[in-house]
């Protein structure tokens, strides 16, 4: 049996897509899900220099999908399928942002960080049986911050779609439609 993480990165990696630099995306230069900055970041961090992310490396991915998103969102603390909502969630709006959701989600505090409060917010509702709830209600609210975000910026519109579709195949994934 694949380890979790392997599982939940085939997921979010089937909605990434390859090389893209549209004009209108804020994120600039991307690859796989991985933005120029993010994959600078980690190859300086890493002692290694600056390269395009037109060639990010499948060892490099996954380990700047591990590091920077499953291990730093604390998916790995998260129990199936609530660990992948949460993770496509930080791959897609940031973990700050993903922790706000799982914890409004839940009725916690929504600092944007996940702690001991948030974590035994969600052994709660584990042991309560309401796992698929709670993944239901972030991806609602996600749907509604793609909204908020168009709303704000028009020109954003022309991700709308994609990012609908995104939606409808995690809900699809983890049986909350």
């Amino acid at each position: 049996m694949k380890p979790r993480f392997e599982t939940c990165l085939e997921y979010v990696l089937g909605n990434e897509g390859g090389y893209s630099n549209h004009k209108s995306d804020k994120g600039g230069a991307t690859n796989r899900g991985i933005t120029q900055s993010v994959y600078d970041d980690w190859r300086i961090s890493s002692g290694l220099g600056r390269q395009p992310v037109s060639g990010i490396s499948n060892d490099e991915v996954k380990a700047i999908y591990l590091s920077r998103y499953w291990i730093l969102g604390k998916c790995n603390r998260l129990p199936a399928p609530l660990d992948y909502v949460h993770f496509d969630g930080c791959v897609n709006h940031g973990i700050g942002q993903a922790a706000r959701f799982l914890q409004r989600s839940l009725g916690v505090t929504d600092d944007g960080h996940i702690g001991p409060v948030t974590l035994r917010a969600v052994e709660e509702e584990m042991h309560a049986g309401n796992v698929e709830s709670v993944c239901k209600d972030i991806l609602t609210q996600r749907e509604a911050f793609y909204r908020r975000i168009v709303e704000r910026n028009p020109s954003q519109a022309v991700f709308l779609q994609g990012w609908h579709n995104r939606i409808k195949e995690v809900r699809e994934r983890v049986g909350v439609l």
